[in-house]
């Protein structure tokens, strides 16, 4: 994009002639008196003739994009989120085959989720404090140049370096945790109101399909070749080529310059000011725990699921598919890839229209959907045994009505916390999320399992009872999570309303943050 300085005599003439504008999606109800002068943001932040160049800058370093550059911008921020959930769940799909290569029993091959879950959550809080004080751009450079570099190295390690590869897996949360901490606020910092609903979708539609992927472009990938490490070379590889489209067309706008909020260095605040905030912020408290039980679900559903399918035809004498699970994960990650575009497309829809009547309607919609997945989750667990085509059938059901929280828990993290926090505060909801969620739900799960199954004769059916119990937990932490969201619209309209009055009012944030 042609960047084009605008003349400090068009600038003083502008400002002479203030215009009365409105953003989109705005909280307060009358117009507020702006001058136009050119800044950052594409929504609600056209010129006089509603167009403008791709980015023009004035003498103040306030920038414009235009929003076709900003769903240029989505699109590749869309792109490394779907890389690196795919890159997540690559192992998954060929773990078995990882396990005979370097002859590593069960404990070790789960060490390679545990080490870069725990690299992630450890590193995710210092990027989110960068994240809110440094140029975003560059750490999200950083982070995704050192996650395809060690990605590509662990697939070259030998029989004799498994301890190469579980490095390499926790090196890979640095790119990760870079990431995810600090892209959405720049999608924030593009849009605001539907729009910004819409965009945030968009973004995190890829959790479910990137998993799905994983699953798929793992086992596909080994039966092509005959060789998992070649699985493992596909996202480093695309990576890279995302990697110089982060660099060459994605902005670093200003913080919070989509709700003509001032990012000064005045207006930075310490590490403990700013988790005194959060913590005193009982939306964002109430929703990081229900996301946590989100994750919880989903984490077990992933990690647990083909092998719980596999036990069911084992018990029920089916005999194709029975030596391993790779059938289950391709179904299984087909639904995973089906019900995230889906689910994340109604919620979306679904808050954008009853956002208008309702202003607490976001945490409702995740209620209801965590509530609606606890029984199809219970009837698919329970049906294992007796069909596994309707196991499947309300796993897609319970999987959808999950979907519907993903997006929607972000965007209620966008307007409750003031743009200068946003980083830190994703950094926080999710090592919440991961410790509370898919961090300990396999382990937990597999724990409840092996107790059970301890206590009984060893045979199929114990094995696959024993997990069977085990995973009734999903349903009722499902059932933990809706009441946590209802819990969290009793709070949400008075932070929202805080937080906007704090962005409106700089002397308002300034107090906020050293009080």
């Amino acid at each position: 994009a042609e960047v084009q300085e605008l003349s400090e005599t068009s600038v003083s003439n502008k400002a002479a002639s203030p215009v009365s504008t409105r953003m989109e999606g705005a909280s307060d109800a009358q117009p507020r008196e702006r001058s136009a002068t050119a800044r950052y943001g594409s929504t609600g932040s056209l010129g006089a003739e509603g167009e403008a160049d791709n980015v023009q800058v004035n003498g103040t370093g306030h920038f414009y994009i235009s929003p076709t550059r900003s769903y240029i911008v989505t699109f590749i921020l869309f792109l490394i989120n779907l890389l690196n959930y795919m890159d997540r769940f690559i192992i998954a799909g060929v773990l078995g085959d990882i396990q005979d290569y370097f002859k590593i029993n069960d404990t070790l091959a789960g060490l390679l989720q545990t080490v870069f879950i725990c690299s992630y959550m450890i590193l995710a809080p210092l990027f989110g404090y960068l994240g809110d004080r440094y140029d975003r751009k560059m750490l999200m450079s950083i982070g995704i140049f050192i996650w395809c570099g060690v990605t590509l190295a662990g697939s070259f390690t030998t029989p004799s370096y498994f301890w190469a590869l579980v490095l390499c897996r926790a090196l890979v949360g640095i790119g990760e945790a870079s990431y995810s901490t600090i892209a959405p606020t720049i999608i924030a910092d593009l849009f605001v109101g539907d729009k910004r609903t819409i965009m945030i979708s968009i973004f995190y539609i890829a959790i479910p399909v990137g998993s799905g992927l994983g699953y798929i472009l793992g086992s596909g990938v080994m039966k092509l070749t005959g060789d998992w490490h070649w699985s493992m070379r596909v996202t480093p590889c695309v990576g890279f080529l995302v990697f110089l489209f982060l660099i060459f067309f994605v902005p670093n706008p200003s913080r919070g310059a989509s709700e003509d909020h001032t990012d000064s260095p005045s207006s930075r605040t310490s590490w403990r000011e700013d988790l005194k905030y959060l913590c005193t912020n009982r939306s964002f408290v109430l929703s990081s725990f229900g996301t946590a039980s989100v994750s919880f679900t989903t984490g077990a559903l992933g990690f647990w699921t083909p092998v719980f399918l596999l036990r069911a035809r084992n018990i029920n004498n089916f005999t194709e598919h029975t030596t391993n699970s790779s059938h289950d994960s391709l179904i299984f990650g087909a639904i995973t890839c089906v019900t995230g575009i889906v689910g994340i497309g109604i919620g979306a829809m679904t808050s954008k229209y009853l956002k208008k009547k309702i202003p607490e309607a976001d945490p409702l919609i995740c209620a209801v959907g965590m509530l609606s997945s606890s029984p199809c989750l219970f009837i698919a667990i329970v049906l294992a045994k007796h069909s596994i085509a309707l196991t499947y059938f309300f796993i897609f059901l319970a999987e959808i009505f999950l979907a519907l929280n993903w997006a929607i828990v972000a965007d209620i993290l966008l307007y409750i916390i003031i743009p200068t926090r946003r980083s830190m505060a994703e950094a926080v909801q999710i090592t919440i999320c991961h410790v509370l969620g898919d961090a300990s739900s396999s382990y937990i799960i597999g724990a409840i399992s092996d107790t059970i199954r301890r206590s009984q004769p060893a045979s199929s059916y114990w094995s696959f009872v024993s997990l069977e119990y085990a995973f009734l937990l999903c349903p009722f932490i499902a059932v933990v999570g809706g009441a946590l969201f209802l819990w969290t619209a009793r709070y949400l309209e008075e932070d929202r309303k805080k937080a906007s009055q704090q962005i409106r009012d700089p002397a308002e944030v300034t107090c906020a943050q050293r009080t």
